[in-house]
């Protein structure tokens, strides 16, 4: 039976991986800048994580949320307590866009609205709700166009309180720092403006952190760098890195109600055995602390290589912007130079969205290969 054929692959096939390393079927290895869109947040089969995960499966794999799974509650503590996000309360599901999707479900049943708010270029997830409120007509079939959805530009201040002021929006998403619209970044006055209306127009105020989360911008989510408390924190992609779990964050001004919301597989044992991992090694690793120092130290060297016109991003999300489509770049970067690299809607730019465990050689490993690699793209031309 072959494979529904919806995605563009790069002829390589990943069969093993040790930290910001992977290894492929025939034992060649390469450099991991992408993660696996920004999933592998502690390194590949780290030591705690497999240990965790194999402990758990040979114990109990899987009940359903009908019973008691202590580990939900361990799950909920240790975030509250590295994410600073406290009073929150915890939705456990399976990926980013079914965190999304409880999100704007919850919001809508808190508000009694119905319509969202969402900017150019975000990027929510490919279910219903999710995907209308994601700016790619292209992934956006007639049966999720009938979302009520308004997409304003990013940093339009004076839009998004026209469009509140009309009574009937539930929600405002945003991504913090976009992942693959471009890693742009609305002003600190856009967010902080938007937060304020939100709250004086019984909206709720979702921060999109699927991507920016994790301690992947430096702090444990990306709406941290800002004076904003958002309504609800939808996560996904580093929280297992690469078991699939998402989940939300709640404030305690949203009631709880049975039925509410509901998932067969979220908050399972597995899962929550590899998010506890994954929280546990974040805190005993000082992977936040080691985010900040290698970013600085990334920016500094790509400001030494005069292709790149632009850095964006923050922390371990970040990009490089060069005047050129980099497609070839990246693909020379994989093939030739055994490194993995991003691309996003913007053609022109490198995602670097590496496991938080990353050092200071791995980053000299890349600008060195860069220079080579964009001095031979320069003479071909």
């Amino acid at each position: 039976m072959p494979l529904f054929d919806v995605y563009p692959l790069y002829n390589v096939t990943p069969v093993s991986g040790k930290d910001i390393l992977v290894y492929d079927d025939e034992g060649t290895e390469y450099l991991d800048l992408y993660g696996g869109h920004a999933v592998i947040s502690i390194g590949h089969a780290h030591p705690n994580y497999v240990d965790a995960i194999t402990n758990q499966v040979n114990t109990l794999g899987f009940y359903s949320n009908a019973i008691q799974n202590p580990l939900q509650k361990q799950l909920a503590d240790k975030l509250e307590a590295l994410s600073g996000c406290k009073d929150y309360e915890l939705f456990l599901c399976n990926s980013g866009a079914e965190a999304n999707e409880n999100a704007l479900k919850l919001a809508s049943f808190k508000t009694g609205k119905k319509r969202v708010v969402a900017f150019s270029k975000g990027f929510h997830g490919r279910t219903s709700a999710a995907v209308a409120a994601t700016d790619n007509k292209n992934i956006i079939a007639p049966i999720n166009a009938q979302q009520a959805v308004t997409i304003l530009p990013l940093n339009d201040v004076e839009g998004v309180k026209a469009e509140l002021e009309k009574g009937d929006v539930c929600a405002v998403i945003v991504e913090f720092i976009q992942g693959i619209g471009g890693l742009d970044q609305g002003t600190v006055e856009f967010f902080e403006q938007v937060d304020k209306l939100c709250k004086a127009n019984n909206t709720m105020f979702i921060a999109d952190e699927i991507q920016c989360g994790y301690g992947r911008s430096g702090k444990f989510f990306a709406f941290q760098h800002y004076n904003v408390t958002p309504d609800i924190i939808s996560m996904a992609k580093g929280m297992g890195n690469g078991f699939p779990i998402g989940g939300i964050l709640i404030h305690p001004d949203i009631e709880a109600k049975y039925g509410m919301l509901g998932t067969t597989f979220g908050g399972n044992h597995l899962a929550c055995a590899a998010g506890l991992a994954v929280l546990n090694t974040i805190e005993e690793e000082n992977l936040i602390e080691n985010t900040n120092i290698i970013s600085e130290y990334f920016v500094e060297k790509a400001k030494t290589i005069p292709q790149i016109k632009n850095i964006k991003g923050r922390g371990l999300m970040l990009g490089l912007e060069f005047d050129f489509e980099v497609g070839d770049l990246r693909k020379k970067l994989i093939y030739d130079e055994h490194i993995f690299t991003g691309g996003a809607a913007n053609k022109k730019l490198l995602r670097i969205l590496p496991p938080l465990t990353i050092k200071k050689e791995h980053v000299d490993q890349f600008f060195e290969t860069l220079k080579k690699v964009l001095e031979e793209i320069q003479e071909t031309v």
